[in-house]
């Protein structure tokens, strides 16, 4: 395990502006009673049943006081929650317990906790107060920040949702403490991202052995923050961020969700690297150090031996960014600088898949 927050003393504040309000991204373990002011109204907890309790209702306790095990829908994590049977049940949750207008929903989970919380959150009442606490690192690096949230539909990923941005994000080392290998692993897919695309900063740090992780996930939020708050909507430069998830997604899909998101958008960083290269794009150093980096952290790792080349293509349409059938492809051009909006013949994009699942 990566050592922690430089102790787990030290208190990290990024600032998500956006054209109409802003919010704090806090980081560390002294920043409940910041991080608490934000919870207004009657508050609605939505948390991860696999969570361990312990670290659960510890922070709850600093946060609510006497009103910590209040008004708690514990649900079960993993793409399987982010369904439109699970929100209707959280919505009629919802409706019981009498969360109005001034109320506050408060998801401490994974990043499909925070995408239903704060889907649901979106459409209660047109709208109610959302906050987000994230629990595994690919939660905390990523999908915490920006506002995009959403449940899957029979074929697509993320296809029904909406753009909901939290009142306050914390980022909390006790969470990491107990996670998986495997999670830890899984997440560096989306590390890897931000390091390759937006801050090659983060390179000499994820080259370390032991890379302190309160730096790297303030290293990522900013990296994000900056490009949310030029883009909030995701009309145009925001679309950087999706870098890898074109087949990423298209993966996850084929193997019935059984891929680890992180892990396939590691595979999918390696097919649109390839794709890059064999456009005269970018070059065979960066398919290599990129390569390199992934496979530090045993990314992407093996993928199912049952997915096909023709599955995936079949996929990549489905995803909901593409236009009339057509895919803008995020490509690398260098270390710190990624392109959107390109177009691909579908006889490179099969290559480059064949190539990935080749291993």
């Amino acid at each position: 395990m990566s050592k922690a927050f430089g102790g787990g003393q030290k208190l990290r504040r990024v600032e998500v502006k956006l054209p109409a309000a802003s919010y704090p991204v806090l980081i560390g373990s002294d920043a409940a009673a910041e991080f608490s002011s934000h919870l207004k109204g009657p508050v609605v907890t939505v948390f991860d049943v696999a969570i361990p309790e312990g670290a659960a209702f510890e922070l709850l306790r600093e946060l609510r006081g006497e009103q910590a095990l209040e008004n708690l829908i514990g649900v079960e994590g993993g793409e399987a929650a982010k369904t439109l049977s699970s929100l209707g049940r959280l919505l009629g949750r919802f409706e019981r317990l009498g969360i109005d207008r001034g109320g506050t929903v408060l998801a401490i989970g994974g990043g499909t906790i925070g995408d239903l919380a704060g889907f649901a959150a979106a459409v209660w009442l047109r709208g109610v107060r959302y906050v987000n606490i994230p629990t595994t690192l690919l939660a905390m690096v990523d999908s915490s920040v920006g506002g995009k949230t959403g449940v899957n539909t029979d074929h697509s990923k993320n296809a029904v949702g909406a753009f909901w941005q939290p009142a306050a994000v914390l980022i909390d080392p006790r969470f990491l403490k107990t996670l998986p290998e495997e999670q830890v692993a899984s997440a560096y897919g989306e590390i890897v991202k931000y390091a390759v695309t937006l801050d090659p900063g983060l390179i000499p740090l994820l080259e370390s052995g032991s890379p302190d992780l309160g730096e790297v996930i303030e290293r990522c939020v900013k990296a994000k923050a900056v490009v949310v708050g030029g883009d909030e909507r995701d009309t145009g430069r925001r679309a950087i961020l999706n870098y890898g998830h074109t087949v990423g997604h298209a993966l996850e899909e084929v193997s019935g969700y059984t891929l680890t998101h992180g892990r396939a958008v590691a595979a999918g960083m390696r097919a649109a690297a390839r794709i890059s290269r064999c456009l005269g794009i970018c070059d065979d150093e960066f398919v290599g150090l990129q390569d390199a980096l992934l496979a530090r952290r045993g990314l992407p790792g093996s993928l199912p031996r049952e997915i096909t080349v023709e599955a995936v293509l079949e996929a990549l349409p489905r995803d909901k960014k593409a236009r009339g059938g057509e895919i803008g492809w995020v490509l690398p051009r260098r270390l710190g600088l990624a392109e959107t909006d390109h177009r691909v013949p579908s006889e490179i994009v099969a290559e480059a898949v064949a190539e990935i699942l080749a291993g």
